[in-house]
């Protein structure tokens, strides 16, 4: 394949900016200085360029530089480009090799100007434990590019903290915009700054007539009931840079494509994403405001209550479900949020994005004689002030807010006080306003689950070999009975996933067959979110029942552990690991 001399000479740069990143050249140094030390220098020989070759081959040098400059040859039009891996938030994933273009088949300048979606970029602090914390989200208008001649724009901007830091500078990033392929026709400053005039012009319009609406519906809610005054209708709520936002603008209809198959796995994967309350400055048992982007929420992939029961409640949309987020209380009166669905056949569905678990309403007639058996509720809410979702806000105005006297006619306006739906779409659509972040895709996980496993297994094994081993214990592993743990962890997750139980019968039949007459077999299962098995193993010790199974003692004790990691989307995970003994009794 001959290149062009353009071609060749780019090949070439790219390759020198490879071999100065990886640093090749200190190496060859020293490849040199050794060879010319231990080998040519006591017999003042000239080296030669096959004794360079062969040294570097024999340190591996030359296999590492070309594992790292992975060559795309493009069928097409036989173009080759040089496909290092990106550092970027989609790790081990390839890019799309870009090929050049006239620019015939791009949009032109005036049209590019019209989308007005911000880049939402999200930075996020990693420590060594793996524990992740958001530092600063920030929407960067991108729409400056379109003015560069050269087709490079660089800009610098401040980024700010979140929540209680949310005024609180946290550092400048230096960002580098380019323009590919190149414009045809650029845009003037001047035009730019118009445009994003009449945006932010209105964008404050809608928003003003919308509060201003929503101020008179507040009051026309109060003069119904004045006990609505304590009620939870929670109408704005602030995101994780401080800015007010009308709660339906957090949801909006969200597809998982492959990623997820069912409804229910989908309230699987919300729940697997860990819980964390917003911190609170100061003390006070007083709940920190703060409601999560998408894009911030799946990024640090733990967030509060509400950002669970968003995320959930714009997947159940997606999967066609009329579904939408309730705002009340649970035990002991704490605010909490959960995700409600309402069927063709009336039956009312309350899922619970923290854990996935389903209930089904069935109310309570305080009217009714007292003979009357009632249902007993077995959902965990107490109260709730009012329920939304993207297109509808309805607030609770029976006489009772309690959940189980509720009656859910949602288009009864005498039981829940509807919000226009016209007034939510002008500031909660699509593109209604500029200030609405768009919402990112589901990504796949990059976990590689069996590897993961294996990893933790091993791990898991260490710890308790060397914490018996400080018990001055031995510690003999059984690997048949450790494969035999498999279906009852298979087991676990497709019960959390589906509420089916299967498979318990063939897992108790196997047991029944490793364990010998006169031997005693105990297990112990347990589930996390995470993948640390240190933090996993200190867990476990908490529970008097492991840490007794871990500490067995008796004839022919034998131990087995196994872990199963089930990788949900954006590289969240189930992770069950079940321990367990068998030992001959000796009382």
């Amino acid at each position: 394949m001959a290149l062009s001399p353009d071609k060749a000479s780019e090949l070439k740069q790219i390759i020198r900016q490879q071999l100065a990143k990886m640093d090749v050249h200190g190496r060859i140094r020293e490849v040199l200085a050794e060879t010319i030390r231990d080998e040519i220098a006591p017999k003042h020989q000239q080296l030669s360029t096959d004794d360079l070759m062969k040294a570097l081959r024999r340190r591996g040098i030359i296999d590492d530089v070309m594992k790292e400059l992975k060559v795309v040859t493009d069928k097409n039009d036989q173009e080759v480009t040089l496909d290092p891996k990106p550092s970027t938030h989609f790790v081990n994933r390839q890019p799309p090799v870009l090929k050049k273009s006239d620019g015939s088949k791009m949009m032109d300048a005036t049209t590019m100007l019209s989308i007005c979606d911000p880049v939402h970029m999200v930075l996020i602090k990693t420590d060594m434990f793996g524990e992740t914390s958001l530092v600063a989200s920030y929407f960067l208008e991108w729409r400056s590019a379109l003015v560069a001649e050269n087709r490079i724009i660089n800009i610098a901007v401040e980024l700010l903290g979140v929540g209680t830091e949310s005024k609180v500078s946290v550092g400048v990033l230096n960002i580098r915009l380019e323009m590919y392929p190149q414009l045809n026709k650029i845009l003037s400053q001047e035009i730019i700054n118009t445009q994003l005039a009449l945006e932010h012009q209105k964008t404050a319009e809608k928003e003003r007539l919308f509060l201003v609406y929503a101020k008179q519906w507040w009051r026309e809610y109060l003069q119904i009931r004045s006990s609505h005054n304590t009620r939870l209708v929670k109408i704005f709520a602030q995101d994780e840079n401080g800015i007010n936002r009308p709660v339906c603008s957090y949801i909006r209809p969200l597809r998982a494509g492959r990623l997820l198959d069912t409804p229910r796995q989908a309230a699987r994967f919300v729940s697997v994403l860990g819980y964390e309350r917003a911190p609170v400055v100061g003390g006070g048992s007083g709940k920190q405001e703060q409601w999560c982007t998408l894009l911030a929420f799946l990024c640090r992939n733990k967030g509060d209550c509400e950002d669970h029961a968003n995320l959930l409640c714009s997947l159940l949309l997606g999967y066609g479900l009329e579904a939408f987020v309730c705002v009340g209380t649970k035990a002991k009166a704490v605010p909490h949020t959960w995700v409600m669905t309402c069927g063709t056949d009336g039956i009312i569905t309350f899922w619970e994005s923290l854990t996935g678990h389903r209930y089904i309403h069935s109310p309570i007639h305080p009217d009714d004689p007292p003979l009357v058996e009632q249902p007993k509720p077995m959902y965990p809410y107490r109260t709730i002030g009012c329920i939304f979702n993207n297109q509808v806000f309805l607030a609770n105005c029976q006489p009772s807010d309690a959940v189980e006297v509720c009656a859910f006619d949602l288009r009864d306006e005498s039981k829940w006080k509807p919000m226009s739906e016209e007034a939510i779409k002008s500031v909660c659509a699509p593109g209604a306003t500029t200030s609405l972040p768009p919402f990112p895709p589901l990504c796949a996980s990059t976990i590689d689950a069996a590897v993961a496993s294996n990893e933790i297994e091993l791990q898991l094994r260490i710890l308790v070999s060397e914490y018996r081993k400080d018990l001055g214990l031995t510690t003999v592993w059984d690997d048949q009975l450790s494969y035999l743990l498999s279906p009852a962890l298979a087991a676990y997750e497709l019960e959390r996933t589906t509420s089916i139980s299967a498979g318990n019968e063939e897992f108790q039949d196997a047991i029944r067959r490793a364990v010998p007459d006169g031997h005693t077999f105990k297990g112990f299962p347990i589930h996390f979110v995470y993948r640390n098995a240190r933090r996993a193993f200190a867990t476990c010790l908490r529970s008097p029942f492991c840490e007794e199974l871990i500490c067995c003692r008796g004839d022919q004790v034998r131990l087995a552990v196994r872990v199963r990691v089930f990788a949900y989307p954006e590289s969240a995970c189930a992770v069950w690991i079940m321990f367990a003994c068998k030992y001959r009794s000796v009382l």
